[in-house]
């Protein structure tokens, strides 16, 4: 479904994304995974025909995002990161208009407007000004609108930011149902691991430009198989203990947020002993204590240095 060959974007002196490749099966679900700043954007840009990328290729479905842009535009939609509706529209009249630029028209786009209305629970809404509707019902018009002309691939570049959890939940379910009832291509961005976690095949993951893993959940986590992530929440700032843990070299590396310290070690090694300790030295309380496998943002921060939200 998509080709992505060693493809690099410069803008002037600055390199956004350096020879890049993505392989894409037709009916996956696939993440795309990066700290701010990464070329997640970019990437999608070019993909999506907005963006000519400076060297490499890229093909959809077969066909060249260089030389087919009209026809890829017809077979992509794109779900964008920023609200893009008319708010002083009602939600159809939005789809109307929308549906005319992809050439819709007629008994055809009063029929693809109902259908869409329908797939993200909007029917009843459809005839209400946009600027009244939530947070979360924006978003879901904003899929409705990248869904009218019956994509292939469908890029979703972090739908579900700022919205309350049960719209997250109902576009999390809907995306799953399209993949599952239409065997639509889905390319997924996301500030949530745990979306990705639950929605994606595979993932990819980007940072300065350059993709610097691939592979499904399982292959990603089975780099980190010798370790053990433990996280401790400790009664005020976690950052101190990051000073003395990385210290030790059975730790791989120490990550605080807050009161919460997430520790990389290697397996069986005795760091809940030595985070004991330096607690009773510092007069410092152990709130919780947790031993996990690692998991796909354990994968993410060794990789990047970063958590996906920096």
């Amino acid at each position: 479904m998509l080709e992505v060959m060693d493809v690099t974007k410069t803008f002037k002196e600055r390199t956004a994304v350096s020879r890049v490749n993505v392989f894409i099966e037709k009916g996956e679900i696939v993440g795309l995974l990066g700290p701010n700043g990464a070329g997640k954007s970019t990437t999608i840009s070019m993909i999506s025909s907005l963006v000519a990328p400076t060297e490499g290729e890229i093909y959809a479905g077969g066909y060249s995002v260089k030389k087919d842009r009209t026809h890829i535009r017809r077979m992509i939609g794109v779900v964008p990161q920023e609200i893009a509706l008319f708010q002083d529209l009602t939600a159809k009249e939005n789809l109307r208009f929308f549906g005319r630029a992809y050439k819709l028209k007629g008994k055809l786009l009063q029929e693809r407007v109902r259908y869409v209305l329908d797939i993200v629970g909007l029917t009843d809404r459809a005839g209400e000004l946009v600027k009244t509707y939530s947070g979360g019902m924006k978003r879901r018009l904003n899929i409705a609108v990248a869904l009218l002309h019956e994509p292939e691939l469908l890029i979703m570049d972090e739908p579900t930011v700022g919205i309350d959890p049960q719209s997250r939940s109902y576009i999390l379910e809907t995306v799953r149902e399209l993949n599952r009832t239409k065997n639509m291509t889905i390319i997924y961005t996301s500030h949530y691991m745990e979306e990705v976690e639950y929605l994606c095949d595979r993932v990819y993951i980007m940072d300065h430009g350059e993709i610097i893993a691939a592979g499904t959940k399982r292959e990603l986590k089975a780099m980190l198989m010798e370790e053990d992530s433990i996280v401790v929440t400790l009664s005020r700032s976690a950052g101190d203990i990051a000073e003395v843990l990385e210290k030790r070299e059975d730790i791989t590396r120490v990550y605080t947020s807050g009161n919460e310290a997430v520790i990389a070690a290697k397996k069986d090694a005795p760091v809940l002993e030595a985070v004991i300790q330096w607690t009773r030295d510092a007069g410092v309380d152990i709130q919780s204590v947790e031993v996990r496998s690692p998991s796909l943002e354990d994968v993410f921060l060794h990789l990047t240095g970063r958590t996906l939200r920096e």
